[in-house]
């Protein structure tokens, strides 16, 4: 259900920079590790754009794999939900997070007044 109010800020800041023209595409990046559903995601944007000029927008939904770094030994890897308890590396178990949980827009696709996109 948090899809809802991140959509209604994903929308919100779509349209903001649109400046008033019809949105054609956003593009989105979504972290493995955020927990954001891409079809929730879809749903409400789809209901919320009703009458908006993101109203037919395509979502591009790009996601990006979760990654760590080990405190102790420096080791970068990718991971997964369950986290890891300790680092592949080395076995110690200070390991940060340091992608897969952001939900961004990327840019934006806006309809050019004199081409039609």
């Amino acid at each position: 259900m948090h899809e809802l109010s991140v959509t209604e800020g994903v929308l919100s800041i779509a349209l903001g920079a649109a400046g008033g023209r019809r949105i054609t595409g956003i593009n989105l990046v979504i972290g493995d590790l955020s927990s954001f559903v891409d079809d929730s995601v879809q749903f409400y944007f789809d209901l919320l754009s009703r009458g908006t000029a993101a109203e037919s927008a395509v979502l591009h939904i790009e996601r990006q794999p979760g990654a760590a770094v080990c405190a102790d030994c420096g080791h970068r890897f990718e991971v997964r939900a369950p986290l890891p308890a300790a680092c592949p590396a080395c076995g110690r178990g200070r390991v940060l997070v340091t992608g897969g949980r952001e939900l961004r827009v990327e840019s934006i696709e806006v309809e050019d007044g004199d081409s039609g996109r």
